[in-house]
């Protein structure tokens, strides 16, 4: 007993690895941004007035500043409310579902601008930043936010952030090839975001499989509670994906047209992930577990074609089959992947980011291999696929082959570093929790009325697993 005692102590004890990482990791950044990171010129005092000489411009509105903030606040709520949030339903690690999301966000999004930064404003030695690359490095978290609701009650901090920066290094290589050497459209990244995040953590819980986890079913579930703070952060998500798939598009048409398809896209999945949830669930009562997670389907798989040509009702058909393949998703392929596959997915992101996401991508590749100058333009389909420079020969058809060539190296960087990062986790000094010790907020937080909450969690006949609807 008290070798098993001390093992759970070994294992759990966050006391100097954390706040090393944290604190080492911290001056790094003030290093490396020291050396590399300045103000664009548009968010530099003297860079603006050179610019606004040289460009005639006559108003500090002209600042892309005017343009991108709105977007970039709603994106920023999505990360640190809406995704955190929506991990709440777990009865007993609400602290661990919004404090870690906090922590890995905070983490990841100054890597990101670094990496992101080397490969896309990289000028004369230095990484130029503006708005539109705190928007992107919003995204790049988003991918691994969506990798640690797989993960979700079953890693230690530490592992968290070692996962973090590995995933957005991967991440940033990944949009470099995707976005830049391959020239594919993803506006609202249902490939590099949404397929990547979840292909990736799903590899990474599987090489971290635990046998034992049926010990802890009791805590894996949800109660009244702790759903409802979960639904609180599927609102948040649900309001503002339309500013999420268009924040970095064109200004004009092309970020008008990706927040109106999202728009349709999400309002069409909501009506049908409530009427399979209620098909397919006993009595016809309504899983909340559907309610929370197939309702954002619709968002992720619009993503890629958000901004294109994909018409409204184009978008209604998109998000109307995503709400059936999630919802079904939740029901029978989550319960098949653990017991077959040994794939233990707490919150079902096969469901909500990786079958969508594939879908997205799908339809991404067949709208722009369908596009023609007679519904965009000459000058439109130019604009629309940024057909200029040594992509300007590039047709149509052929960029639909690209499109789904990138789906397929996206695809792909996620399943090899998943696994090359998931044998990383399972390293012993990361401190893992033992199986007993998992879905628990006592291990790494101090709780209030600890003693107490544990009983009632405990003893709650609504609990529910999210596995098990």
């Amino acid at each position: 007993m008290m070798a098993r005692t001390t093992l759970m102590a070994r294992n759990t004890d966050m006391r100097w690895r954390l706040p090393l990482v944290c604190l080492l990791w911290e001056v790094a950044m003030i290093v490396l941004f020291g050396v590399f990171v300045r103000f664009n010129p548009e968010a530099d005092a003297a860079g603006w007035e050179k610019e606004k000489h040289e460009k005639n411009i006559t108003s500090d509105v002209e600042n892309d500043f005017y343009f991108r903030y709105p977007s970039f606040q709603d994106v920023h709520v999505m990360i640190f409310v809406g995704f955190g949030f929506l991990m709440t339903f777990l009865q007993r690690y609400g602290f661990g579902a919004v404090g870690f999301n906090f922590l890995l966000a905070a983490f990841g999004i100054q890597w990101a601008i670094l990496m992101q930064g080397w490969f896309h404003t990289f000028e004369q030695g230095k990484i130029l930043i503006t708005v539109e690359s705190l928007i992107n490095a919003d995204f790049c978290v988003g991918s691994v936010c969506i990798a640690f609701g797989a993960v979700l009650g079953k890693v230690s901090p530490v592992q968290l952030l070692i996962m973090t920066l590995f995933q957005v290094t991967l991440f940033s290589v990944n949009e470099y090839i995707l976005l830049d050497l391959l020239h594919v459209k993803d506006a609202g990244g249902s490939m590099t975001i949404h397929t990547f995040g979840a292909y990736f953590g799903l590899i990474v819980t599987t090489i971290l499989y635990r046998p034992n986890l049926e010990q802890t079913k009791d805590k894996q579930g949800s109660v009244y509670h702790s759903d409802l703070f979960s639904m609180i952060g599927t609102l948040f998500l649900w309001m503002y994906w339309p500013s999420f798939n268009s924040a970095v598009s064109d200004h004009g048409d092309a970020q008008h047209r990706a927040a109106i398809n999202t728009y349709c896209s999400l309002a069409a999945c909501v009506l049908t992930s409530v009427a399979f949830s209620s098909m397919l669930q006993k009595k016809g009562k309504l899983n909340m577990v559907h309610i929370q997670n197939a309702t954002l389907a619709g968002g992720v798989a619009v993503g890629t074609s958000a901004e294109m040509m994909l018409t409204p009702y184009g978008s209604l058909i998109v998000g109307f089959i995503c709400g059936i393949v999630s919802t079904v998703g939740f029901v029978y392929f989550t319960p098949f992947l653990e017991s077959k596959l040994n794939i233990q997915d707490t919150c079902g992101i096969h469901n909500l980011h990786g079958m969508p996401g594939l879908i997205g991508g799908i339809v991404g590749a067949v709208t722009a291999a369908s596009a023609t100058e007679g519904i965009y333009g000459k000058e439109g389909l130019i604009r629309a696929f940024d057909f200029t420079g040594e992509f300007s020969h590039r047709t149509p058809s052929v960029q639909g082959g690209f499109q789904a060539a990138g789906m397929a190296v996206s695809l792909g960087m996620a399943l090899a570093g998943g696994a090359i990062v998931g044998g990383i986790l399972k390293l012993p000094f990361f401190g893992d929790p033992t199986d007993e010790n998992c879905f628990e907020d006592n291990v790494y937080w101090e709780v209030p009325g600890d003693e107490e909450c544990s009983m009632y969690c405990l003893n709650d006949s609504n609990a529910k697993s999210v596995t098990d609807p």
